[in-house]
Parts: C-alpha cells; sequence; structure tokens
C-alpha cells in the first residue's frame, strides 16, 4: 500500500476514535472525567487559535481571549430564548429582541464577528514587531473587558450574564476540535505557511524577497481570531452563566502558559501543553485538599498547584525553552511518506 493510501486511513482511524469517544464517554466515565475530557478538548480549540499567531508568525499576542470574551457574549445574547432575553436584557435594540438562534449558527455567527473584529484591530497593530505588539494587543484586552463592563444594555454590565442554553457536548467540543486541526494544519504546512515562518524567523529577509510581512501576520491574526470566537461560544454554552472578568488576565495567562510549556511552533506541541497543564492541575487540585499516605496525615495546603505548577514552568523554560515539543510535529511518519511519495510524482512527472 502507497503512503497516498496511510495518510487517509489514519486519519479515518483518529476520527472514529475521537467519536467513539465523543459519544461513548459519557456513558462509560463519570461526570467528573466528562468534564475534565471537555476541558481539555475545548481549551485545545483555544490554545491551537493562539499558536498560529504568536507561534508561527512570531507576534506573541496578549489579547486573543479577548475575542474568546467577546465571542462568547455575541453567542449567549443570540442564542438566549426570546422570552429570557426580554426579561434579562430588556434594553437589547429590537431586532436582536425577537429571534433567538440555534447553537451552530450562533456560534458561527460569533466566530464570524470575532474575525471582522480581528481585522479592524489587527490592520494597524500586525505593523508592529517585538513588545510593542504584546503592549498594543494586551490594551485591547482591557478595552474588550471595560466595554463588556459598561455595554450593560448588551452584557448585563459586570454582573453575571446567565440564561445561555447548556448545549456544548463532547461531540461538538470534538467536532470543532476536528475542523480547527485540519484548518491549521493545512495552513500552517502550505506555501503560505512558510511564509508565515520565514516572518517569524526574519521579517527583514522576508520583505526582501517579497514576503508581505503584514499579509501573513493579519491573515494569521484573523483566522486565530475566529476560532477564539469559535471557542468562546463554546465556552459560553458550557458554562451558561458568566461574567467579563471570566474572560480576562487570569484565563490569558492560563493559555499561554499552556502553549509556551508545550512548544509555541508547534501544533502537536500546543495540544501537549493543554493535557500536560490540564491533569497536572486536576492532580494537584486533588493532592492540596490534604491526604494521608502510611500513616502520615498531611495536610490541607490551598494554592500548592498553582505553586507547584509554577515551579513547573520555570524548570521547562530553563532546561527546555522552546516547550515539551520544540517546533517538532508528532506525525507517525505520515509527513515523510507524504514528501517521498510527492517527490515520486513529480519524478515521474519530470
Amino acid at each position: 500500500m502507497s503512503g497516498d493510501w496511510r495518510i487517509p486511513l489514519v486519519l479515518l482511524a483518529v476520527c472514529v476514535l475521537a467519536a467513539a469517544v465523543a459519544y461513548g464517554a459519557p456513558h462509560v466515565l463519570s461526570d467528573y472525567f466528562v468534564r475534565i475530557i471537555l476541558l481539555i478538548a475545548l481549551n485545545s480549540i483555544l490554545v491551537l487559535s493562539l499558536s498560529l499567531s504568536n507561534g508561527f508568525t512570531g507576534v506573541f499576542s496578549l489579547g486573543h481571549v479577548g475575542f474568546i470574551g467577546a465571542g462568547a457574549y455575541v453567542s449567549g445574547i443570540l442564542s438566549i430564548p426570546v422570552q429570557q432575553k426580554m426579561a434579562l436584557l430588556p434594553h437589547l435594540p429590537s431586532f436582536l429582541h425577537w429571534f433567538s438562534l440555534p447553537f451552530l449558527p450562533a456560534t458561527v455567527v460569533a466566530g464570524l464577528f470575532t474575525a471582522i473584529l480581528a481585522v479592524i484591530v489587527g490592520y494597524p497593530l500586525m505593523r508592529l514587531s517585538g513588545y510593542f505588539v504584546s503592549v498594543a494587543t494586551m490594551g485591547f484586552l482591557i478595552i474588550v473587558n471595560v466595554v463588556l463592563i459598561n455595554a450593560s444594555d448588551f452584557t448585563r454590565g459586570a454582573r453575571t450574564f446567565t440564561g445561555v442554553p447548556l448545549e456544548t457536548t463532547l461531540p461538538w467540543v470534538f467536532a470543532w476540535l476536528g475542523v480547527t486541526l485540519f484548518v491549521l494544519a493545512r495552513l500552517v504546512y502550505s506555501p503560505f505557511g512558510r511564509s508565515m515562518k520565514a516572518v517569524r524567523d526574519d521579517t527583514i529577509a522576508a520583505s526582501a524577497v517579497g514576503i508581505g510581512v503584514l499579509r501573513a501576520r493579519l491573515i494569521a491574526f484573523v483566522i486565530g481570531a475566529f476560532f477564539s470566537g469559535v471557542g468562546g461560544s463554546l465556552y459560553a454554552h458550557y458554562l451558561g452563566s458568566f461574567s467579563p472578568n471570566t474572560f480576562y488576565f487570569a484565563m490569558m495567562i492560563n493559555l499561554i502558559a499552556m502553549l509556551v510549556l508545550g512548544g509555541m511552533e508547534s501544533l502537536t506541541g500546543a495540544l501537549v501543553g493543554v493535557v500536560c497543564v490540564s491533569i497536572l492541575s486536576e492532580l494537584l487540585r486533588s493532592v492540596e485538599r490534604g491526604f494521608t499516605f502510611a500513616g502520615i496525615t498531611v495536610p490541607a495546603l490551598f494554592g500548592a498547584s498553582q505553586i507547584v505548577l509554577g515551579f513547573v514552568f520555570i524548570l521547562i523554560m530553563i532546561f527546555r525553552p522552546k516547550g515539551i515539543m520544540g517546533d517538532r510535529e508528532l506525525t507517525f511518519g505520515l509527513a515523510a511518506r507524504s514528501a517521498r511519495a510527492r517527490k515520486r510524482r513529480e519524478e515521474q512527472n519530470a
């Protein structure tokens, strides 16, 4: 069997396995473990969307959580049932009052809204480099938070935004994770993806050979914002109730820690970082409540999980500054087979 056939077969097997986990886990595992799997998959979407700009174009953005928050509120406003909307948000414009979108259309609209917002914000900001763009995108996050707090007619202000239907399930999250991985992998490992990496590695050299620096950065920023908005919608329909502080500095630090820990220059690294941080956080959270081992009682040490995670993060940065995966991808040899098959085709055509 040629390498051309192995790749779709492996992808099909992965899809079947993911579908089996998505539909079977709630019937086999407890609600606690289902929640952990769901949050790992959901955070994977968010970290992957962040990695496109931060890892592959060299623009270290601190503002993507603003897109997550915007997506959550847009999807929430559109999907709240009409009767609840009139009670919870009585001052909404009339054209938003008289309809309610199902979960999927609301999620897509949230993604499109954040993509348009990213075009407006990114066009001036993507001209910056280094810590200038980091500070500027953090300013965008602060602006979004202030707008969410003060636009009380739309968001209920600093009060809890509630009434969002609980529609996010494992199948939905796994489906969107598959779409995110497929789109980003096709983009990153394409000729345009090589342009993005060239811009990341040497902006001046990339510009000298005719690569549009602003174009590469802006496209990555917008596509990442779209999937951030989608992730925000999934998050909103998972929580049901949230406030502007849900999508602020704490979430930003958590997502960036996952990305840097796994490896910023690798899609696999983003996934590895999410899995490692999520599992370690859950284990440490259980330990910090206190336990007894071999007759020795260890009292509750609240806050110990954050301290241990901080030490782990420091050690990773000292000994593996590029993260666990660095710039490597876990392809199980499929990429090499595909390259060999493509080379054979080119030789035959020549």
